[in-house]
């Protein structure tokens, strides 16, 4: 049967309207253009009802209230076993509204004690399994609470970030409360007592797996005690006692897993774990500094038993548990997942080590100890992306969050690992983290979205995102209610954005809009997602094109809106840095007048010239600097203050970074061009700091304080306060031996224009005496000035033509160097230019 494309149309009234294309069979029965209405609500329940399960929550809450049918479907028990409040401010409030959607509520994730606090509102009573992580602040009293009125919990998770303030008190509670615990993972708990753990041991019968991870003190006896363990996990628990642990522990008469991992154990311990237990199968003790020394490796005794350390292949091992070795051992835990033949305490034991595995991985990445370049290339890299495949959600999150830490060498200048970050890429990492960013669930695509902006710091990472379809991707995710996704989202697009070759795509795919959008959306309490929103802009406002659709979508209002309102210094430096680029570009771009003319712009800007961070006083004053090239602009600044507020910048940044250097020295440069704005920088004092930057180490800042100081001497006022300030031998070192030949070339304009005959009549005002002394300050500053313009002339010129035109005027002989010297910059200055006097 041939199948054509055919165009449908859906009527309404007299009226067509076309609809996109679809595959349709030839001989079709048309009867859907029969219809002129589709009933939605006519979709079988179970239908509905499958289409709700694969939204997330908020989309849930939108579809139900659709009508009255599609409200009760909404409700429907099995839409609501599972909730995962991590993205919400669960307040009293709101758990309240939920109640009565959650008396069958099986499993919960939150997080942070408000949310803790609230979860007793909810009312669900027959909750399995809870896990809460930023558990920091909550306290005896709150799990207490939370326990008592969930008696059929079978699963209690909080962490990985240490729960500062829960104590035995409450692991007692635990155990008084829930008889049917078979799951219990604390992190970070100070101190778990001999009673606590005995109380845990004595009344709940079906504890079978156990975590006390970064504790400060485990009593390793009373953990002897819990004769139903199967798993037990003390990874990064300090002050154990090995001895004791090796006496006891191997008594325990179920224990298949055990977990040691990031301790200070030993070999002999391992080795009599390994030897004297019956039923240990596996036992974990990577990133064990005492047991990987070099000398005791040889020591550790396995007797068959499967020992995880960093000197050991990790897949390898994990193979050797299947009778039948995979073809490929990298693939253990796929081949695992896609067998047929499940052996229930095979699946036990690899669920187990998904997560253990995931843990460990994540806390090493995080502590990023050293040496450990070799395992990530060969092992660590591979494991986080087997475990990103992993069915555990929490897994798979942890996973993803690995990849976005171990990649990172230092979070201060973004700096990540090349080596670390291609390995991923060359094991299929990043189809498998957009695939999990295109997850319904929000957590996965927030710990996805992460994942692929840090690698994309990597040039070659973020070609292959781009080439994989990553920007669109993103793009979505920018625009998701969910904050914690949005802000990810950002910063993937901030990142890629620094490619030249991306920055298209990214307005392509709708990412200049949705970024415009994130700043509107999350305009208070959102300080991250502001700051990557607002750095991927000033990323895109840098593309001539680009930039132009910042503006049109809003753009411009809202970085403004940020540098004024925002307190946050990382939104006020990229909105600063932004704005600057906008203003960057030439006349056929008119983002420098709009910006000069949004409301509040240029007095946010002078304002941000005075934070207490240099990165927002460098940002501001660069957009100060390009927005001066606009003469309404310029007039503006300066009626703002920004003359006072940039020389007082100036003054204060002789021992500041030479980008915050030059961009002061390049703002009065720019205003500097009005002659009202000269006269008024030299009247608030700023020639001698433009002087002191003149002195810079730095080439870039010898040409933006050349170039103020060039301006600033058309006025003979100022041309005085030069000399008196010590400006000559300033002047003329720039003149002779500055590596940059735009800035040798202002410095000769400045001493040319200085001694051109106008300040000697300025200089000649006042007592006599004074006159005397200046005149001869003067003639040996003008000697001075002339000899050194002339061998910078000779540099470029034959001294025939140079002493014919310095008979009239030191200038008219500069005004050849420009044409013969070819000074290529010299006619891309947007400051005063002319040599006539």
């Amino acid at each position: 049967m041939s199948r054509r494309v055919r165009r449908k149309v859906a009527r309404r009234g007299k009226e067509k309207v076309v609809l996109p294309s679809y595959p349709e069979v030839e001989d079709e029965v048309i009867g859907s253009e029969k219809n002129e209405v589709v009933d939605w609500t006519s979709l079988p329940d179970d239908t509905v009802i499958q289409l709700m399960s694969c939204l997330n929550y908020r989309d849930r809450a939108s579809l139900s209230s659709t009508c009255r049918t599609w409200r009760a479907l909404g409700a429907s028990p099995c839409l609501w076993s599972s909730l995962d409040l991590r993205a919400h401010k669960c307040d009293i409030a709101m758990a309240a509204s939920l109640a009565s959607r959650c008396m069958n509520l099986q499993k919960l994730r939150f997080r942070g004690a408000e949310s803790a606090d609230s979860i007793i509102h909810l009312q669900a009573r027959n909750l399995r399994e809870l896990s809460g992580d930023y558990c920091r602040k909550i306290t005896d009293a709150t799990l207490s609470v939370i326990v008592a009125r969930h008696e059929a919990l079978e699963s209690l998770q909080l962490g990985p970030d240490f729960c500062e303030r829960i104590t035995s008190d409450a692991v007692k509670a635990i155990a008084l409360c829930c008889p049917k615990l078979k799951k219990l993972r604390l992190s970070g708990i100070r101190d778990i007592c001999g009673d606590a753990i005995n109380a845990l041991a004595k009344l709940c019968p079906n504890l079978t797996d156990i975590g006390f991870l970064d504790c400060l003190n485990v009593d390793e006896v009373a953990l002897g005690n819990v004769l139903s363990v199967r798993f037990l996990s003390v990874a990064g628990t300090s002050n154990m006692k090995w001895g004791v642990v090796s006496q006891v522990w191997h008594k325990l008469p179920k224990l298949v897993g055990l977990d040691v991992s990031r301790t200070d154990v030993g070999p002999i311990t391992i080795s009599r774990l390994l030897t004297s237990s019956k039923s240990l199968k596996v036992l974990c003790a990577l990133n064990c500094p005492v047991l990987e020394e070099e000398n005791n490796i040889s020591a550790v005794k396995s007797k068959g038993k499967l020992l995880l350390a960093l000197f050991t292949d990790i897949f390898k091992a994990l193979a050797s548990l299947f009778a039948e070795t995979t073809k490929n051992e990298k693939n253990v835990f796929l081949d695992w997942r896609n067998s047929k033949n499940k052996d229930k305490n095979l699946n036990e034991i690899m669920t187990w080590l998904e997560w253990i595995l995931s843990h460990i991985l994540l806390r090493t990445a995080e502590s990023n100890p050293q040496g450990l370049d070799d395992f990530w290339l060969k092992q660590g890299a591979g494991l986080l992306l087997s475990l990103m495949q992993s069915t555990q959600e929490d897994v798979q999150e942890r996973a993803a969050t690995g990849l976005a830490t171990f990649v990172v060498i230092n979070d201060e200048n973004a700096s990540i690992d090349c080596g670390r970050a291609e390995a991923v890429m060359k094991d299929g990492g990043i189809r498998l983290l957009l695939d999990l960013a295109k997850s319904w669930r929000e957590g996965l695509q927030s710990e996805a979205a992460k994942a692929i902006a840090n690698l994309s710091v990597n040039a070659k990472v973020a070609k292959a995102v781009a080439e994989e379809g990553g920007i669109n991707i993103l793009a979505v995710l920018a625009r998701s209610m969910n904050r914690l996704v949005a802000e990810e989202a950002a910063g993937g697009l901030w990142n890629l954005s620094v490619g030249e070759e991306h920055k298209g795509a990214i307005a392509d795919a709708g990412g200049v809009k949705a970024l415009v959008d994130l700043i509107f959306k999350w305009s208070s309490g959102g300080d991250g997602v502001l700051e990557r929103a607002a750095g991927a802009l000033a990323n895109l406002a840098a593309d001539d094109k680009c930039s132009m659709e910042v503006a049109l979508a809003g753009g411009v209002h809202a970085l403004v809106m940020l540098a004024r309102s925002c307190k946050f210094e990382g939104v006020q430096e990229q909105a600063a840095r932004a704005l600057a680029n906008l203003a960057a570009h030439g006349d056929s771009n008119s983002n420098n007048s709009a910006v000069g003319q949004e409301a509040g712009a240029l007095e946010a800007l002078v304002q941000l010239t005075r934070s207490p961070h240099e990165g927002v006083r460098q940002e501001a004053a660069g957009a100060l600097w390009n927005l001066s090239f606009d003469d309404r602009n310029r007039e503006a600044i300066a009626a703002a203050g920004g003359v006072e507020a940039l020389v007082v910048l100036a003054q204060s940044c002789s021992n500041a970074s030479p980008g915050l250097q030059e961009r002061a020295a390049g703002a009065l440069w720019g205003l500097s061009v009005s002659e009202a704005n000269c006269i008024a920088i030299g009247r608030e004092g700023g020639v001698a700091p433009l002087i002191a930057l003149a002195r810079s180490e730095a080439e870039d800042v010898h040409e933006t304080a050349a170039g103020a100081l060039w301006n600033l001497a058309f006025n003979p006022g100022n041309a005085l306060r030069i000399v008196e300030e010590g400006g000559v031998p300033a002047l003329v070192h720039l003149c002779s031996s500055s590596g940059s030949k735009m800035a040798r070339f202002m410095a000769a304009l400045a001493l040319a224009y200085m001694f051109d005959g106008r300040m000697d009549e300025f200089a000649l005002i006042g007592t006599s005496t004074e006159s005397t002394s200046k005149c001869v300050s003067l003639d040996g500053a003008r000697r001075m000035a002339l000899k050194h313009i002339e061998a910078f002339v000779l540099t470029f010129s034959d001294p025939q033509a140079f002493a014919t035109a310095a008979a009239s005027s030191a200038p008219a002989a500069l005004t050849q160097v420009t044409e013969r010297a070819r000074i290529q910059e010299a006619g891309h200055l947007r400051c005063r230019f002319t040599f006539s006097l």
